[in-house]
């Protein structure tokens, strides 16, 4: 993780690549110590606006033994993953992209449903209340204007009515 290669999309791809060799082989406790920081970056991928970065992390879903690793640490898993891939699922310009994230999260209901629809809810009242907030913030902005607006046509002589 260390040296992951985050500004060459290129490598980056190769890197996956590479990567998912490694993961053909390791073994499930091993595995278990890596899959943290491992998927938090997978994420990333993703959720890269690079296609092929995004659609080379996605592939690791098409590999059986990835697979049965994911399906059998799906509960730390499941939660790192779910806000990328649902976010991503509504707003990546790719639809290549778009149709293997259906299939992901597609592969996370089945695997895990009763934490899929947990985290299902929580990103949907997560979004609201940032949609609340957002707009807080836009009227807050805008009463701010009114006033340095009224403020400055005080000081020009100029009293609005």
């Amino acid at each position: 993780m260390k040296f992951w290669p985050k500004t060459c999309s290129q490598k980056e791809v190769m890197f996956l690549g590479e990567l998912e060799e490694i993961l053909d082989v390791i073994e499930p406790s091993q595995f278990v110590k890596i899959q943290e920081p491992l998927f938090k970056q997978l994420a990333k991928c993703v959720s890269s606006p690079h296609f092929q970065v995004a659609e080379r992390a996605l592939y690791y879903w098409n590999n059986e033994y990835i697979m049965s690793l994911i399906e059998e640490n799906s509960n730390v898993i499941l939660p790192i993953m779910f806000s990328s891939l649902y976010r991503i699922s509504k707003e990546h310009w790719n639809p290549a992209i778009v149709a293997l994230v259906y299939n992901v999260l597609k592969a996370f209901m089945e695997m895990n449903s009763a934490m899929f629809d947990e985290l299902t809810a929580t990103y949907k009242s997560d979004r609201q209340r940032e949609k609340k907030k957002e707009k807080e913030r836009e009227e807050l902005w805008k009463k701010l204007e009114e006033l340095e607006l009224k403020r400055g046509l005080r000081r020009d002589g100029i009293i609005p009515t």
